[in-house]
């Protein structure tokens, strides 16, 4: 896996366009009309108002850089396996013995919600399936130690 690619859903490609689109358009002139008011208050070194608007302008341009480059190397997975093997995109079933089967989908770094069953490609167990089909087990080694993992179904 080449780790400078960025790996998306198009649906996390195009939520990620709006939220550049709104923090070009809509945040920065929030942010700048806050500061020129600020500035107008006076004194700036001891300006909380200009301080924080400040701040609010570097989170926002680091936020609009780190999505640029994102999207920049950007690659659209689906969701479809191919051949039968995970791959990022895949949803997998797994289950270890002793208990009941989970679901993930595997899935870009910036996407991973372990919350909402999509674990990154560069994570333990992501990476441990990259590559197997259907039927293979597989030892992950997590940091609460080795886990075996059975791929009961690709979907």
């Amino acid at each position: 896996m080449d780790n400078t690619k960025q790996y998306l859903s198009q649906e996390k490609y195009e939520e990620l366009r709006q939220e550049l689109a709104n923090l070009k358009m809509v945040e920065r002139k929030e942010v700048a009309e806050t500061l020129e008011f600020a500035k107008s208050l006076g004194d700036l070194s001891e300006n909380a108002e200009y301080h924080e608007a400040r701040d609010k302008q570097v989170d926002i341009e680091d936020r609009i850089l780190a999505i640029e480059e994102i999207l920049k190397n950007g690659v659209i997975v689906s969701n479809k396996h191919h051949g039968g093997k995970i791959q990022i995109g895949s949803t997998v079933v797994l289950k270890k013995a002793g208990e009941s089967a989970v679901e993930y989908t595997i899935v870009g770094s910036e996407e991973a919600d372990i919350q909402a069953g999509k674990i990154s490609h560069q994570s333990p167990i992501g990476e441990a399936l990259i590559g197997l089909e259907k039927g293979s087990e597989v030892t992950v080694n997590a940091p609460r130690g080795s886990i075996v993992y059975s791929v009961v179904d690709i979907k």
